[in-house]
């Protein structure tokens, strides 16, 4: 599409004021006017913003809709679309070299090994309860509680030492960011690759029982092995997205939960279905995910032809009415919580999916049966929010007990 800036209507960005956890308010308008509509993304282009669930999903799972700018490149000001995508790069990828790294990967997420890190993830939990509640009655949950779990969990299955996680984490954070320049962005990466690269050269060397050198093992047992380029740009996007995505989920549902006391019992009693509907409500990837029609395809009631920019709105699709009624409600008791598309859909949908959940679901119960006081130190309205990253979230969230 060619439309002038000032032809076409923002990409919808701003929540609306007072309430932290509904997407942008637009959204609603959308879906019912005009649920596949033309926007202007900061990036520079223009895309088509698909608003509805079931135009999101089909979307997510059309084999002609290309990845390849990266699922959230559409609102980095820094961004290159044109950028070869580099091997390796998994949520970039289509078709068989896609497919090739997701099954090397994804035999590392079932459901089987992950429910055999529970209790490693449950011991890690109550680690950090011990270690919070022996301070004097306030904590900062993200940097006490929410982001070291995930960290940790990550590392340990990947193979990284956790010593490093303030390099990777600070790397992290600045590869999310909207706000942070294209140097500053290249920056990050070739620091968090060459430390990948550094790892992975060790692991060659000295294999360990970890995901990575799994992986590595695995290549030279088939003759498929992954060069380093590849093993670093996988290593990068699994270390990022494996703690980013879980750490501010923990903190966000937390934070909902200290405002909804009254469901708290519900949570505690189906932690899984009410992982799920949290899931649902907050959709913390909050600024959809692109695509690129390598074909002519009908969206809805648009014909979108090949060549065309689409961002299918997750947050979007997870609040709409037809298949979630009541949906800026949050229900514990909602038929089908699991129906939404939190983790996208279709070919690329989150490998560590699983593995969040399991987190989610010891990090909320332990928590609020240990400290069932807990309670917000600070006003809800002084608290920071991520506008300005990839993945939503606040950015501290002071607590109290006792």
């Amino acid at each position: 599409m060619t439309a002038a800036a000032s032809d076409t209507p923002a990409l919808p960005m701003t929540r609306p004021a007072g309430c932290p956890y509904d997407p942008p308010a637009q959204y609603g308008a959308l879906r019912t006017a005009d649920p596949t509509s033309q926007v202007r993304c900061p990036a520079g282009m223009d895309a088509w913003l698909v608003t509805r669930y079931a135009d999101v999903r089909a979307v997510l799972a059309d084999p002609t809709m290309s990845s390849r700018g990266a699922a959230s490149v559409h609102v980095t000001r820094r961004a290159d679309l044109d950028e070869p995508v580099r091997p390796g790069s998994i949520i970039q990828l289509d078709g068989e070299p896609h497919s090739r790294l997701r099954k090397m990967v994804l035999a590392q997420f079932t459901v089987r090994r992950v429910e055999a890190l529970r209790t490693y993830i449950q011991d890690l939990v109550e680690n950090h309860l011990d270690a919070m509640l022996a301070r004097p009655g306030e904590a900062d949950l993200v940097r006490d509680f929410a982001l070291p779990i995930p960290s940790l969990v990550i590392c340990q299955l990947l193979g990284v030492p956790y010593a490093d996680r303030e390099r990777f984490q600070q790397q992290s954070s600045l590869l999310v960011s909207t706000d942070a320049t294209r140097e500053q962005g290249q920056q990050a990466y070739d620091e968090l690759a060459g430390f990948l690269a550094g790892l992975f050269a060790d692991k060659q060397q000295n294999p360990q029982d970890d995901l990575f050198s799994r992986m590595i093992a695995r290549g030279a047992a088939t003759g498929d092995p992954l060069s380093l380029e590849e093993l670093v740009m996988l290593g990068l996007s699994l270390l990022v997205a494996g703690h980013e995505t879980t750490a501010n989920m923990i903190a966000l549902s937390t934070l909902v939960l200290l405002e909804h006391p009254e469901q708290r019992d519900a949570v505690l009693a189906a932690p899984a279905r009410a992982v799920e509907e949290l899931l649902r409500y907050l959709s913390v990837v909050q600024f959809g995910v692109l695509r690129h029609a390598t074909e002519d395809v009908q969206v809805g009631d648009r014909a979108v032809k090949a060549g065309e920019w689409l961002v299918a709105a997750l947050n979007s699709a997870n609040r709409d009415e037809e298949l979630f009624p009541a949906a800026d409600e949050l229900d514990f008791h909602r038929e089908s919580p699991r129906a939404h598309v939190a983790f996208g859909y279709g070919a690329h949908q989150c490998i560590g999916q699983q593995l969040a959940r399991v987190e989610l679901q010891e990090a909320l119960t332990r928590l609020f049966r240990r400290v069932p006081d807990l309670r917000l130190a600070v006003p809800r309205e002084s608290l920071g929010f991520k506008q300005n990253t990839l993945v939503y979230g606040v950015r501290e969230l002071p607590i109290a007990w006792g």
